[in-house]
């Protein structure tokens, strides 16, 4: 391994989809109970992506809210929150709100939005009323919506922003997030456009890829970064990792290739229904024998 790596940071997903807030609540309690598990993550779609069309969907950010009044220790976010969805303004509030509920253990999730190429995820904008812009608009107005999220979250006199996609008169945040200067900024995406966002303002980069497809694009965005003179490691490498109930030792090595590769900070999709004891079979026989191993 790298010696440059960071350590290793695990996390899990629980799409809230086809399945009831009960079980949701469930894992996030017994992974809060978990040392070895750091963060937990929902996402953000407002209808079904996978299965059933008609399923339940739970709308992710206010679950994640009353997830955080009932967790104590992981860290938490919405992975990731589609830009389309709310207007920058009113997630800056929203995420506020959950940063000082959960006492300051947000990390918050963002990216452009669903592709224009995925009918699935397209139809939920066509069925909510919402507006569904092309890529590179979309990417402008997560360019802009990253400049607004951090303003709100530090400025202390009101102000105006004209950009092109995001336009506020008088905005201002009050109260602050308990994290200062505001929660992390973690954003997904692989295209060249969303990395020359990443590598503008990101803190974390979740890329939803291959992980030779992940490696291929963290070398763009090491190209990009030393375009504007940023050092890459000062972004944390993310990625999902693939988990297997079955096979403790095939999930480790998934879990260790992508450390070798430089992702530090991965996140382990749960399987729907959730395995009873799932957070504590992560705990003791994926994290801890990669702990043991020095990662």
């Amino acid at each position: 391994m790298t010696a440059a790596v960071p350590r290793l940071s695990v996390g899990i997903m629980t799409p809230p989809v086809h399945v009831d807030y009960a079980d949701i609540a469930r894992v996030w309690a017994e992974a809060d109970a978990v040392p070895e598990i750091e963060h937990a993550w929902l996402y953000d779609h407002l209808m079904p992506i996978g299965g059933p069309p008609d399923g339940p969907a739970l709308e992710g950010w206010t679950l994640l809210s009353a997830l955080a009044a009932r967790t104590h220790r992981l860290r938490m976010g919405v992975l990731v929150t589609s830009n389309r969805l709310r207007p920058a303004a009113v997630l800056a509030k929203i995420a506020t709100t959950v940063d000082v509920i959960s006492g300051g253990r947000l990390d918050l999730g963002i990216g452009a939005g669903s592709r224009v190429g995925h009918p699935l995820a397209r139809r939920e904008y066509d069925a909510h009323g919402l507006p569904f812009h092309d890529a590179a608009t979309a990417v402008e107005a997560l360019d802009e919506a990253c400049t607004v999220l951090r303003r709100l979250w530090t400025e202390t006199e009101p102000f105006d922003f004209h950009g092109r996609q995001v336009r506020l008169t008088g905005a201002f945040g009050s109260p602050k997030p308990v994290q200062r200067p505001g929660p992390p900024l973690l954003i997904g995406g692989s295209s060249t456009p969303t990395l020359r966002v990443v590598a503008r303002h990101a803190d974390l980069w979740n890329v939803p890829a291959d992980l030779d497809g992940a490696v291929a694009r963290g070398a763009v965005l090491d190209r990009l970064c030393a375009q504007i003179g940023r050092d890459p490691a000062t972004i944390t490498r993310s990625t999902m990792v693939a988990i297997d109930p079955g096979d403790a030792t095939r999930t480790r090595d998934r879990l260790a290739r992508a450390h070798d590769a430089g992702f530090s900070h991965l996140v382990m999709g749960l399987p729907v229904p959730y395995p009873t004891g799932i957070a504590r079979w992560i705990g003791e026989e994926i994290v801890a024998p990669l702990r043991a191993a020095g990662r």
